[in-house]
């Protein structure tokens, strides 16, 4: 390897220049010439660099210090929950699917600047089973509560592969415990309730108690939690079934949340399935056992029977969770979709937050009639932060810190000895692995997620492949069957740099391919929404395109399905 070992590399993020300094010396002493060698089967990645361009926020700046942009979280950031300590402090979850780690969690102090503080399931033994299991499987609809009585925080999720399960922990940031099974409770979606009394409870979706009547019809239970032994007792009993208007045969009543509001018990829901038809509903009972009835105005939260043709539409709306304010105020976090000219949408289901009002007969109600999701909402008890991520942001990494930020994740499982930020230091170090993109398993891939329709994404690397078979470079991925790879390939007088698109069972498809000189490669690709541009150099020299107008729709739930968002990895395989 170059003798970059003997220091580390100081970059000048504005001309991407780098230095060698001896640890601990003030002085530059040479200028970096030299390239890191790519032997045994490695590429090393210099840098990261993305920035976002949306049309939106180029058109709509924030009038003031106390607005912000919806959604709060960007790009795919489905299924959140949310709970609060009383004192002040939020904590936000969202799903993961089969990503590793797995289920993010946020703090905020004015429920509208989120910082990633860690992820809940950060070891391998707490996520289970996910080998094997397609990206949209392993963790659904993680919800995050606190309890009070024993100052404790429990997050409470389905991973489809292993059934449901809980972790704990008193602090947010972690460390959280080992997974605790819950065979008793089925179906998905569990929630935990903890009342004032100190009893606890966990609502869940599950089949119905006899046989389904249709597809889709499913029921909200209730089950006795004991926080003592961590065990639930006594039967279930079901609070829902079917929905709120049984007669119409409502879908997928799923995603449940309890909570006692003056005295009153409230049971919402999600209704009518993930996509366009989504919705938000809402019971009220004077026990947690109920009976529960149903607001006669639900739903509380939809956009299912708007125009679609309306400016800047927001779709998918429900999946809500209730947070109140330590100023008083009421607030709902919800899951959404921003469809690119109302076509389709490569970010997923993003978190949204809107203010909660409450009707004469204490109701709490999100969206009436033909309101619309605000793109620009505003909370006076907002904190000013000239570093929010929200808008058009950007984001860059060198690669110099011992650690890949939070930002980063993998397919299922840790990478181990696929991955080395030390082995060249100031290089991300991908070792190619025979697990494939295209399939179960957990390629070298780390991977950041899409986050803006326009964008421009970025990376160095030198890779030198010892085999045909090997390549390296950036991928844009949505599932294992809908995935682009603009990779470097081939050996000698054969290198070359292509984009090859994936379809079902690992086909691929050259859509271009050029000769290509070794030495540092910059890997460029340009998203204007509605289609994909591929530009490349090497050491410096001029860009050249090698491919404009590739579909995006491809990565899009509207073609290829799914409950995620798209992803750009770097990505070494063989």
């Amino acid at each position: 390897m170059a003798d970059v070992h003997k220091g580390f590399k100081m970059r000048n993020i504005m001309t991407g220049k780098s230095t060698i300094a001896i640890l601990g010396a003030a002085a530059v002493l040479a200028a970096c010439t030299s390239l890191p060698e790519s032997g045994n089967q490695t590429a090393y990645f210099d840098n990261f660099v993305y920035e976002g361009d949306d049309d939106f926020y180029k058109a709509n700046p924030l009038p003031d210090d106390r607005s912000f942009y919806n959604p709060i979280l960007q790009g795919w950031a489905s299924d959140p929950s949310v709970c609060t300590n009383g004192e002040g402090d939020y904590y936000l979850v969202t799903s993961t699917f089969v990503y590793f780690p797995g289920v993010p969690i946020y703090h905020s102090r004015d429920l509208v600047n989120w910082r990633q503080i860690g992820y809940v399931l950060d070891r391998e033994s707490q996520l289970r089973n996910t080998e094997g299991q397609h990206v949209s499987g392993g963790i659904f609809a993680p919800a995050i509560s606190y309890n009070p009585h024993n100052k404790t925080y429990y997050m409470v999720t389905t991973n489809v592969g292993a059934g449901n399960f809980f972790v704990k922990a008193t602090d947010p940031a972690g460390p959280w415990s080992e997974p605790i099974m819950l065979p008793e409770v089925g179906g998905i979606d569990p929630s935990f309730f903890f009342d004032e009394d100190g009893r606890a409870y966990i609502v869940n979706n599950d089949e119905p108690s006899y046989p389904a009547e249709y597809p889709g019809h499913r029921s909200i239970r209730i089950r006795e939690f004991d926080v003592a032994t961590d065990r639930t007792v006594g039967d279930w009993k079901v609070l829902v079934d079917k929905g709120v208007n049984p007669a119409e045969k409502p879908i997928w009543i799923e995603g449940p949340h309890m909570y006692k509001i003056n005295g009153r018990y409230f049971l919402m829901d999600a209704e009518g399935g993930t996509s366009t038809w989504h919705s938000e509903v809402i019971f009220a009972s004077d026990s947690p056992w109920g009976p529960f009835v149903p607001y006669e105005h639900n739903p509380i939260l939809t956009q299912r029977h708007l125009d679609p043709n309306r400016p800047d539409p927001v779709t998918c709306a429900g999946h809500a969770d209730l947070i109140q304010a330590k100023e008083g105020d009421w607030w709902a976090v919800f899951l959404a979709c921003r469809p690119i000219d109302g076509r389709f949408e490569n970010l997923g289901r993003e978190t949204f937050i809107l203010p909660v009002s409450w009707t004469d007969d204490g109701f709490p109600v999100i969206l009436e009639g033909d309101a619309t999701v605000d793109l620009i909402v505003r909370r006076e008890a907002a904190t000013p932060a000239p570093d929010k991520l929200q808008g058009n942001y950007g984001y860059r990494t060198d690669f110099d810190e011992p650690q890949l930020g939070f930002e980063w994740m993998s397919l299922r499982k840790g990478l181990g000895s696929l991955c080395s930020l030390t082995e060249e230091p100031g290089y991300l170090a991908l070792r190619c692995s025979d697990a494939k993109a295209s399939e179960r398993r957990t390629p070298a891939m780390c991977c950041y997620r899409m986050q803006h329709h326009k964008f421009t994404a970025s990376t160095d690397v030198v890779f030198d492949a010892s085999t045909p078979d090997e390549a390296a470079g950036m991928l844009l991925f949505k599932d294992e069957n809908h995935h682009y790879f603009f990779a470097i390939s081939g050996i000698g007088a054969e290198r070359s740099i292509s984009v090859l698109k994936f379809g079902n069972m690992g086909r691929s498809e050259t859509l271009a391919t050029a000769p290509l000189a070794r030495g540092k490669v910059r890997l460029k690709v340009v998203s204007d929404g509605l289609t994909y541009g591929f530009a490349y150099s090497v050491d410096g020299g001029k860009e050249s395109t090698l491919c404009s107008g590739v579909e995006a729709d491809y990565l899009s739930t509207a073609v290829a399905g799914g409950f995620t968002g798209s992803v750009i990895g770097l990505y070494a395989v063989r």
